[in-house]
């Protein structure tokens, strides 16, 4: 993983209608993707993950719109591309050229009336002219490989697939063009466990190859923990910690993030009891004052219920100080958005000291 930056998000701002009762779904969102990186977008339903991933790639469907905010995408070499303002025909050249997406429902997002052989290569024929017919049906057949189908599936409809094969397919199809960037929103959600497992090892292997970025978008955070190389954590629209898998997986800042981790069972070590997170994501149109998580959170104290807390770095925890034999120091960026780690006096209060009564 390389330190140099492929995609930065800067104060993206994001909301579904334009009227008074405008839903905010997304709030000065910060995000930087480096070159060859996994990162990993995870939060419950409803947090704003594949908002985040439309409005960047300017997918976003109406009402949806992008009300502030830049997106650049960084060229090796410096050139820099501001995505928000390109045109519609550079936004159809750069699209599936630099930067792909792989969408949530394989069975949606291929034609059913059309064969994997001639969806793979309508990409290529639009996109690559210069090639040859026998080019593309050769790059067809290299694409189906790398994803580990046989070539004679190329004559083959969707229907006639399985769902991870389908799930493969759209994953030949984003690397059609040697793309910088994948984008991959929520891709084995609909999948048995085992098939997850054999697609993210398929991708582990393609990142390596290719040496390509990655977005993994997903509400499961263990799945992120396995393969990613950093993880944003988001929750009402707003990103509420970012930091390495292996520090939130140790020393979780936000209570959110630790609700997260402590919704599936560990696969090595200790057992740990299982407590999940108790009631449920607040409604965008009806957002709580200051952190929005604070109703749901067992250690909110008086700021949590008036004030926002920044994104921003953390006081250093008993973790974070701790060193872990064998293993190298964390590096890079670390940032939680929680008032129990932001620095000032408000960041501490007396054990039990109460939240104030809601306003009515």
């Amino acid at each position: 993983m390389s330190a140099e930056p492929v995609l930065t998000i800067s104060g993206l701002n994001v909301d579904y209608g334009t009227d008074r009762a405008a839903v905010h779904a997304l709030r000065d969102i910060d995000l930087t993707l480096h070159r060859g990186e996994v990162l990993g977008l995870a939060g419950e339903s409803g947090s704003g993950k594949s908002t985040l991933a439309y409005a960047a790639t300017r997918l976003l469907s109406p009402p949806g719109v992008i009300t502030g905010g830049e997106v650049h995408y960084h060229r090796p070499g410096g050139d820099r591309i501001d995505i928000l303002s390109l045109a519609p025909e550079q936004l159809r050249a750069f699209r599936w050229q630099e930067l792909s997406i792989v969408f949530q429902g394989a069975m949606n997002s291929l034609n059913p009336v059309h064969t994997v052989h001639s969806q793979l290569t309508d990409v290529l024929k639009a996109h690559r002219p210069d090639l040859r017919k026998s080019q593309r049906a050769d790059r067809a057949k290299e694409l189906l490989g790398l994803v580990g189908i046989s070539a004679d599936r190329l004559a083959a409809y969707p229907h006639q697939l399985s769902g991870g094969m389908r799930q493969r397919v759209m994953i030949a199809m984003a690397l059609a063009l040697d793309p910088e960037i994948v984008i991959m929103d929520e891709p084995t959600t609909a999948l048995d466990v085992v098939m997850q497992r054999q697609i993210l090892r398929r991708l582990v292997r393609l990142r390596e190859q290719l040496n390509f970025s990655v977005v993994f978008i997903t509400h499961d955070i263990s799945l992120l923990i396995e393969f990613s190389d950093r993880i944003a954590i988001m929750y009402g629209g707003r990103i509420v910690e970012e930091a390495g898998a292996a520090e939130i997986y140790r020393d979780p800042r936000h209570p959110y993030s630790d609700g997260l981790l402590h919704s599936f069972p560990a696969l090595h070590g200790p057992r740990r009891e299982m407590t999940g997170i108790p009631g449920s994501p607040p409604h965008l149109s009806a957002m709580p004052n200051g952190c929005a998580f604070h109703p749901r959170c067992a250690q909110a104290f008086a700021p949590c219920a008036t004030q926002i807390p920044p994104l921003a770095p953390p006081a250093p925890g008993p973790a974070a100080e701790a060193a872990v034999p064998g293993e190298a120091p964390a590096s890079g960026r670390r940032e939680v958005a929680c008032h129990l780690h932001a620095p000032g006096p408000d960041s501490a209060r007396a054990p039990g000291a109460p939240l104030p009564e809601p306003t009515v």
